[in-house]
């Protein structure tokens, strides 16, 4: 099964280490954006490094730039690259955008829509591009002409059916993996009253990694990262609720409080291993593959939670490789 990575946000020679996980088999390189980094930059710097890597955003929101500006930005990025390019679009949280970009955090399930539809749109070769919705209007302007697939990162039902609607690949985080195709289905009922076919829509998690030589260290590195997302959004809180309810609780309330290290300890052994990999390589290898053998699943992508120490970065980066798994069976 094709494997993807997202950059490490620890990673500061994004060039070097595109050719690095390029050369190890992996299929793909994502990366998110936050602040500090530039998605699409960085994934040119990655494009000018590798043959036939495919590179995606995972993800940019869809309050920071127009349908337009992203439509526009990840077309340049495929004349550079040599392999697919992805857009992966989400709606962040109120605080980035809010705080980050000064912009009213409204009805992200129909701004998710507007944007990825338009998007879609100028992708494609039409000469007179039009939309009328409720955040956009676009009025005249040619398409673009490439083939670039949009992936939606999408946790809740108004989400899931937005990307029904408008999306070619999801990009599901911090839902349990045991409950990811009860969660498509959603996108699949959406999908067919739009008359789109739901298996073409291509599912790529994020799987939040950690291999360690003492299992330990690496279940540390799961929890932060479960701990800050469900502290710090309600989406991913919901989320991880829907299997575990009074824990994803705990740890929202610990975080929010302002007691991290009691957010931490409150993610349980069975938390971290309903939404990440973490072990020793023999153990780390054997959950990567229980999660990649989920049908619905095309193609799992390897998250390195933030903070992690640069041993267990690279650990983990070489245990889940294509090329280590091969050799290991």
């Amino acid at each position: 099964m094709p494997t993807g990575i997202l950059i490490p946000d620890r990673e500061s020679d994004v060039a070097t280490f595109a050719a690095r996980v390029e050369s190890l088999g992996y299929n793909s390189l994502w990366t998110g954006e936050l602040w500090g980094q530039d998605a699409f930059i960085a994934l040119t710097r990655a494009a000018e490094h590798t043959d036939d890597l495919d590179l995606g955003t995972a993800i940019v929101n869809v309050y920071g730039r127009s349908p337009a500006t992203l439509a526009q930005a990840a077309a340049t990025l495929a004349k550079t690259a040599s392999g697919d390019v992805r857009l992966g679009l989400g709606t962040s949280t109120p605080k980035a955008v809010e705080d980050l970009h000064g912009m009213a955090f409204e009805n992200p399930p129909r701004r998710l829509h507007e944007t990825a539809e338009i998007a879609g749109e100028f992708f494609g070769d039409s000469n007179h591009v039009s939309y009328d919705g409720e955040f956009f209007e676009v009025a005249d302007f040619p398409g673009l002409d490439v083939d670039i697939p949009i992936y939606a990162a999408a946790l809740g039902p108004a989400m899931r059916r937005a990307t029904g609607r408008t999306a070619d690949g999801w990009l599901p985080h911090n839902i349990p993996f045991e409950e990811l195709p009860d969660a498509f289905e959603t996108i699949t009922e959406t999908a067919r009253e739009r008359g789109r076919a739901p298996e073409e829509i291509e599912v790529a998690p994020f799987v939040p990694s950690a291999v360690s030589e003492d299992p330990l260290e690496a279940k540390a590195a799961i929890r932060g990262h479960i701990a800050y997302y469900v502290g710090s959004g309600e989406g991913y809180r919901n989320a991880v609720a829907s299997q575990f309810p009074d824990g994803a609780n705990t740890v929202a309330d610990a975080w929010q409080s302002g007691d991290r290290d009691a957010a931490r300890n409150a993610v349980t052994d069975e938390m971290v291993a309903a939404l990440g990999v973490a072990g020793t390589p023999t153990e780390a290898r054997e959950q990567f593959e229980a999660i990649a053998s989920i049908d619905i699943i095309d193609e799992p992508l390897i998250v390195i939670p933030s903070g992690t120490p640069k041993e267990i970065t690279t650990r983990t980066i070489e245990t889940l490789s294509l090329s280590t798994r091969a050799a290991s069976t």
